[in-house]
């Protein structure tokens, strides 16, 4: 049933009914001919299965509707049967009634005007204030990120002067990864609104490695393997130091980058890339140039690819990273950065003391140990980890990548007057050749599409433009007959 009858109102509903069923030729004429039939309408009400099938229909919202206005029962009538043209729901109708009923002045419609494009100016004004902001605190982020990674890069070069033990020194700097996760709790007490305690924040943090939080055996299925990668990524880096200058090690490693993309693509089936592939080329074409730079000696070869193996080691890092793990927050991260210090000392710290009892990596006493260079070290390379990882929540991730790669420059002018290193023709081009690769690495996954709506936008304004030029030219001939044709009627009078 399309509409129901209240108990008390049987016999109301079936004249209402029969009120409802007149032919056209009887239709009233005045509101008043129908006053008995609204009246009777008052105990009707429309069955809920008719909302649900009529939900789109105007009538029937409008009928059941309070907030539609309507104050009588009359003009709910008069919406459903359209007496007299009746039918608010139409655009044309809607327009006229509120020109009727309030019609704007122009003042009014300026003042409007003028506060919805103060609204959109102060909007402009602080999305470009938060963007110069980000902008700022990227090149800060920028500066920090090639001063540490290059100061780091120098300092172990002239540690191993004094202390040639790579290995040991790659230890003694994993252990400082225990500072991240206390870094992280100060800044957020001192950022958060909602403090928590530090044992509260551990266990919150501790979610990321599952249900069950940091048990034995997540640790050495889950952390364990990226403890052992960081180690050799890190040892691997620092051998080559000792093998080749620090210019080609910092520019061998910016392939990493490029071997990211390669797994990501492979293991994690990200999407194709063009540009990447030809970055990645790049890369490969620069190691092979950088290798032939100087004359394929063993030596520089061995250092060559200890580089290669360490950005191979930390591209499998990151790969594996988000493959097993995920994405991570900042506590989440802190806390895993953390927690591959204490792999590194409950199960790395064997490594050091072996190598020194068997004279691999050896120093006569403790004395002769440039401590001074150690913490140096270490601080600098925990400084240019936590700009890296946390570097996000501040600005762009390609402004700190782009930290990497000027990191290149600064250790070229420090080889330059510091070592014999000869900048040939063809270690410059290699140098160049990775670079190009590494910033072609950086472009976004769309930047195809930006390009191919910023040149169809240059095409439009020409198009645009060669019509009203062409327009001016012509409206300006007319112009000049009609001024020389008086001159010329002038002159035969």
């Amino acid at each position: 049933m399309g509409i129901r009858e209240f108990p008390n109102g049987s016999a109301r509903g079936k004249a209402a009914t029969l009120g409802m069923r007149r032919s056209p030729d009887v239709s009233p004429r005045r509101l008043s001919d129908i006053s008995p039939q609204l009246r009777q309408l008052k105990y009707l009400v429309v069955d809920e299965a008719i909302k649900e099938d009529l939900k789109w229909s105007r009538s029937v919202e409008d009928l059941t509707s309070a907030s539609v206005g309507l104050t009588s029962i009359e003009e709910r009538i008069l919406r459903i049967t359209g007496y007299y043209g009746y039918q608010p729901w139409a655009a044309s109708y809607k327009r006229d009634e509120r020109s009727r009923e309030s019609p704007a002045p122009a003042e009014a419609q300026m003042q409007a005007g003028a506060e919805g494009g103060g609204r959109v100016n102060r909007c402009c004004w602080k999305c470009s204030v938060t963007q110069l902001k980000k902008i700022f605190w990227g090149v800060a982020v920028v500066l920090g990120v090639c001063s540490s990674w290059s100061g780091s890069t120098q300092l172990a070069k002239l540690t191993f002067k004094k202390f040639d033990a790579p290995f040991t020194l790659t230890w003694f700097a994993t252990n400082w990864n225990f500072l991240f996760f206390p870094l992280y709790y100060l800044g957020h007490v001192f950022k958060s609104t909602e403090k928590q305690s530090p044992k509260q924040r551990y266990r919150e943090c501790c979610r990321f490695f599952g249900d069950n939080g940091l048990t034995l055996k997540v640790f050495f299925t889950k952390a364990a393997p990226f403890g052992v990668l960081w180690t050799l990524t890190n040892y691997l880096y620092l051998h080559a130091i000792k093998k080749i200058n620090t210019t080609d090690v910092s520019v061998l490693f910016c392939c990493n980058k490029a071997f990211v993309f390669l797994l990501s693509w492979i293991v994690l089936r990200d999407r194709f890339m063009g540009v990447r592939i030809v970055a990645a080329i790049f890369a490969i074409a620069g190691i092979v140039m950088m290798t032939y730079a100087d004359g394929f000696h063993s030596h520089s070869v061995i250092g060559i690819a200890l580089v290669v193996g360490s950005a191979s080691m930390s591209a499998l890092y990151k790969v594996l990273f988000k493959l097993l793990l995920g994405s991570a927050k900042f506590g989440e991260a802190a806390l895993f950065l953390s927690v591959l210090a204490a792999f590194n000392v409950l199960f790395i710290t064997c490594i050091p003391v072996i190598l020194y009892f068997t004279k691999v990596e050896y120093w006569s006493s403790f004395d002769i140990v440039p401590w001074g260079n150690l913490c140096g070290f270490s601080i600098l390379l925990l400084t240019f980890n936590i700009l890296l990882n946390f570097g996000i929540a501040i600005t762009y991730p390609t402004l700190i990548s782009l930290g990497i790669v000027l990191s290149v420059p600064v250790n070229a002018v420090v080889d330059h007057y510091t070592s014999e290193i000869v900048f040939n023709s063809v270690r410059v081009i290699a140098i160049i050749i990775i670079g190009l690769g590494f910033l072609l690495l950086l472009l976004p996954e769309e930047w195809d599409v930006w390009v191919i709506k910023l040149l169809t936008r240059l095409k439009v304004r020409k198009k645009e433009e060669i019509p009203e030029g062409n327009g001016d030219i012509a409206s300006g001939l007319p112009n000049k007959s009609r001024r020389t044709r008086p001159s010329m009627s002038s002159f035969a009078h």
